[in-house]
């Protein structure tokens, strides 16, 4: 009798241990994790750019995006900039299109916009400034980062 009062108490204690530690459902919804897409090329290698884009279009589906334009980047989201084409992707100006409808932060990187001499007045309507604490808010999940 004993020895089955033991084995109940033990088998109660790890049941309780084991919910104890079970994850507990909560309201908050899991944190998608975000795709952060760096395009440092231009008009010059329309391929990169439009390859970057069609990957921030598809990976929007289900994923945080953010989209970074700095060194010849900038030169892709100016208003001025040319509508750049390649093979079977979309045009730059239909995926930018796009992306904006969707919510993506486009960014422009500040500094490389006045190394091309160029400002913010510069840029299409819908691309904003970069902004380091951009970089980090537009996910709570983790941040992978794909460079073009």
């Amino acid at each position: 009798m004993k020895f089955a009062l033991r084995w109940l108490t033990i088998c109660v204690m790890t049941s309780i241990a084991m919910l104890g530690a079970a994850p507990m459902s909560s309201a908050e919804p899991a944190a998608r994790d975000g795709v952060f897409i760096h395009i440092s090329h231009g008009p010059e290698d329309p391929h990169r750019v439009l390859m970057a884009l069609n990957m921030a279009t598809m990976m929007s589906e289900d994923r945080d995006v953010a989209v970074y334009f700095d060194i010849n980047g900038v030169n892709v989201v100016l208003a001025d900039a040319p509508d750049l084409t390649y093979a079977q992707f979309p045009s730059s100006k239909t995926q930018i299109a796009t992306l904006l409808s969707k919510g993506v932060p486009l960014m422009a990187c500040p500094g490389c916009l006045t190394a091309a001499g160029k400002s913010a007045a510069d840029l299409a309507p819908g691309i904003q400034l970069a902004d380091k604490q951009k970089f980090f808010s537009f996910t709570n999940g983790r941040i992978l980062t794909l460079d073009y």
